[in-house]
């Protein structure tokens, strides 16, 4: 294998753990990378899927005792059993709408240009979130994610389905969509990174199956480079973030997207980088 494209693979690996749960899109940061890094044919958008699952495994792993919690309580605690239907209730309109959209997306939207425009636009709607918040304009209903109802959870899972566009965020979609549906800031975060669980574990096993044909036994190295340090950087990201939210807001998160994003598009524009298509 060559040593210069395992050091891509760790590269991406980790852009994907440290971007992933941030509400900046680690989709459009890996078009970008991988634009740059010349990762940007079809195995590598396979490869991009992929590795967030070791980022899923960093999750795992922080919430482990709630997670396993539920698992021993599912059968006889219906606490139990109202979280985990909330977080199937929540999954199943990705998975519907990524079946009858995602080829297209993929095929028309996975682009530098589409990412910065997604990037600033998201950037505007985070600062008009924490604005409204701040302003009181947004009641907190829910403190915790046990408190989800059934209809909540639906629709932070329609609001996750915004994040089919690349640069869009899924994490800041079902985060900022949270607090503007009644969530606390640490409910939001809490219900975006166990809905992570089921949805990118499933992106992933469901891209490797339909792209099988492109892959072989030579690829492992290089998919095991990636997960690794998805995984690790997830972990590091993942914990520094929820003592984060305790005391800040996303505002700064916000900014970042604007400026990125209005960088990719002046250098595309003055051909100072060659952005692939």
């Amino acid at each position: 294998m060559d040593i210069a494209l395992l050091a891509k693979a760790a590269i991406m690996g980790v852009v994907e753990g440290l971007t992933e749960f941030l509400p900046i899109s680690s989709t459009g940061h890996l078009i970008l990378a991988g634009a740059l890094l010349g990762m940007d044919d079809d195995k590598a958008k396979v490869f991009d899927i992929a590795i967030q699952t070791g980022a899923i495994v960093a999750v795992i792993l922080v919430y482990w005792q709630k997670i396993r919690d539920t698992v021993i309580a599912l059968p006889t605690q219906r606490k139990a059993q109202r979280f985990a239907l909330n977080v199937l209730i929540a999954f199943v309109p990705a998975v519907v709408l990524g079946l009858l959209f995602g080829k297209a997306i993929k095929a028309h939207l996975f682009t530098p240009a589409v990412v910065a425009t997604t990037f600033i636009v998201g950037g505007f709607i985070i600062l008009w979130a924490e604005k409204r918040q701040a302003a009181g304009g947004s009641a907190v209903r829910i403190h915790d994610v046990d408190d989800l109802s059934p209809i909540d959870a639906l629709k932070v899972g329609l609001v996750q389905c915004l994040a089919m566009v690349p640069g869009t965020s899924r994490s800041g979609a079902t985060i900022i969509g949270g607090m503007l549906l009644g969530l606390s800031r640490k409910a939001a975060t809490d219900f975006s990174f166990f809905l992570a669980i089921p949805t990118l574990i499933g992106a992933g096993a469901y891209s490797l199956y339909k792209e099988r044909a492109l892959l072989s036994m030579a690829d492992l190295p290089l998919f095991a480079v990636g997960l690794f340090f998805s995984f690790v950087s997830a972990w590091v990201c993942v914990r520094w973030l929820l003592r984060f939210i305790a005391t800040h807001s996303f505002t700064g998160f916000a900014y970042y997207r604007i400026v990125f994003g209005c960088i990719v598009l002046f250098t595309a524009w003055t051909g100072w980088v060659q952005w692939a298509a």
